[in-house]
Formats: structure tokens, C-alpha cells, sequence
């Protein structure tokens, strides 16, 4: 019985992520073969406009065709987030395996640095360096960066001080094998699901990180279609004109939930355990 509900899930899962990638690539295609609209270009004259033929999500305060800039925004709030993820991983998964491996002095001077990273929230922490560096999106993604690939470090010294004392490691040495070329050859792809589920499940905490700091300010400044500035800039219209916080609003859940139903599929897939994940 078990193991058909989770049989269940994983196909109701798969389901539910290809509808929201045939939607997202649906929607795609009608706004860059159809709309042909400047998401920066302001028409007073075209304010607050309802939902259209021409322009299907309506206006902003500006006379900004809202779908052109809720997809651009996809470019920016998850292209950003990509690119602090990937840096983060970049960053996190070598030292970690490092780590791990040298043991000794070089482990213990990494961990501290990474627990010194750990002693207060994330979101405190990326508040916090943003608000030092200064609003812009570059420092919120430099704060990010600074703030994720603990997670990452401490992924990876885990798994490699565990895979260390197998067999097949010891095997690696007494055949001459490099430091090197037994970490990248035999110790990189036992952490290749760890790194993909944990990764998938962190892609929508990056993007919320990202939009509710632009929201406040120290992210994305305006014109940019980031999501969050959007929300930011439809404050005011909230009561008389809601679709304007709607529509990205929908985005950021519709994306943040992707994620974490993609990170449930990886885990599953690749049979890691949800504290080891999260």
C-alpha cells in the first residue's frame, strides 16, 4: 500500500510539473510570437487598461503591458536566482569536499567559517549584507551567495566523510590515484542527487529571498519587471486595481511551488532522506 501511494505521488507530481512547464511555455510563445510591447515604455494615456486582446494581463500605472513585464520578470527573478544558486554550489560543493577529505586542521578551520555563517537566520543574515552593500540587485545576489553555500559545504563534507572510509577509496589510493582525481573520479558523483535535490528545494527559498528583499527595497530597483518591485509598485493601486500585485504574486507561488514539488521528485528519484535534503 505504500509504496503505491508514493508511486501515486511521484506520477501526480510528474503531472502537475509538466502542466506548469506546457503552461509557462505556452504562455511564452504567445507573448514573443504576438505581444510586441516595450516593458519599459510608459503611456499615460493606456493607464489601468482591463484585460485585452492586445494587452491580455491589462495595464500598470504606467500604461505598462503587464504580461510583457510579468515574463520578463521570469528572466530576472528566476535567472537571478539560477545564477545565486549556481554560484552558491560552485562555491560550497568544493570546499566541502575539502574539507571532508583533508580532515584534521583544514576541516576544522572551514566548519568554523561556516558555522560563523550559521549562527543567525538566512534571511537576517542576506538583510543584513544587502542593507551594508547597498540596495541593487548585484549585492542582494552577492548576499545570497555569501549566506547558501554554507548549506552546500556542509552537504558535501558530510557525504565525503562517510564515502572516505569505504573500500573502494582505500582501493583508490593504494593504486596511486591523486587526492585530486580520487575526489573529482569517485567521491563527485555520490554527491551529484544530494546536491540536485537540495539545490531544486533551495531555487524557490533564492527566489522568494529575492523578491520580498525587492520588495522592500534593497533588490531590484525600478523600471525593472522584477516580481517583487512589482508588488512593491502596485501597493497602491491594491484596492482599486488588484490584478496588479495579483499577477505577480501568482508567479512567484506558481515557481516557488514547481520548485519544491521538482525537489520532492528529485528526493524521490534519487532516494535521498528529507533531512539529508533540507
Amino acid at each position: 500500500m505504500k509504496n503505491r501511494l508514493t508511486v501515486n505521488k511521484t506520477r501526480a507530481t510528474k503531472v502537475f510539473l509538466s502542466a506548469i512547464l506546457i503552461l509557462i511555455a505556452s504562455v511564452a510563445v504567445y507573448a514573443f510570437l504576438i505581444l510586441k510591447h516595450d516593458p519599459s515604455f510608459v503611456d499615460l494615456n493606456e493607464r489601468l487598461l482591463p484585460m485585452s486582446w492586445q494587452h491580455p494581463f491589462g495595464t500598470d500605472h504606467l500604461g505598462r503591458d503587464m504580461l510583457t513585464r510579468i515574463l520578463l520578470g521570469f528572466q530576472l527573478t528566476v535567472g537571478y536566482g539560477f545564477l545565486a544558486l549556481l554560484l552558491a554550489v560552485a562555491i560550497g560543493v568544493p570546499i566541502g569536499v575539502i574539507a571532508g577529505f583533508k580532515g584534521g586542521l583544514v576541516d576544522r578551520l572551514l566548519m568554523r567559517v561556516a558555522d560563523a555563517f550559521l549562527a543567525f537566520p538566512d534571511t537576517v543574515v542576506a538583510i543584513v549584507l544587502s542593507g551594508l552593500l547597498g540596495a541593487g540587485i548585484e549585492n542582494l545576489l552577492l548576499a545570497i551567495i555569501l549566506v547558501k553555500w554554507v548549506n552546500y559545504a556542509r552537504l558535501a563534507r558530510s557525504t565525503v566523510v562517510t564515502e572516505r572510509q569505504k573500500d573502494y577509496i582505500t582501493m583508490a589510493k593504494i593504486n596511486g590515484l591523486s587526492e585530486w582525481r580520487i575526489m573529482w573520479k569517485h567521491l563527485f558523483p555520490h554527491l551529484i542527487g544530494h546536491i540536485l535535490v537540495l539545490a531544486s528545494l533551495d531555487l524557490g527559498k533564492i527566489i522568494l529571498l529575492i523578491s520580498s528583499l525587492s520588495y522592500i527595497g534593497l533588490g531590484a530597483q525600478p523600471p525593472a519587471p522584477e516580481w517583487g518591485a512589482m508588488l512593491n509598485e502596485a501597493r497602491p493601486y491594491f484596492q482599486t486595481v488588484p490584478a496588479l500585485m495579483i499577477y505577480p504574486g501568482l508567479a512567484i507561488v506558481t515557481v516557488v511551488l514547481f520548485s519544491n514539488l521538482l525537489g520532492d521528485y528529485l528526493r524521490d528519484k534519487f532516494d535521498v532522506k528529507k533531512e539529508v535534503a533540507e
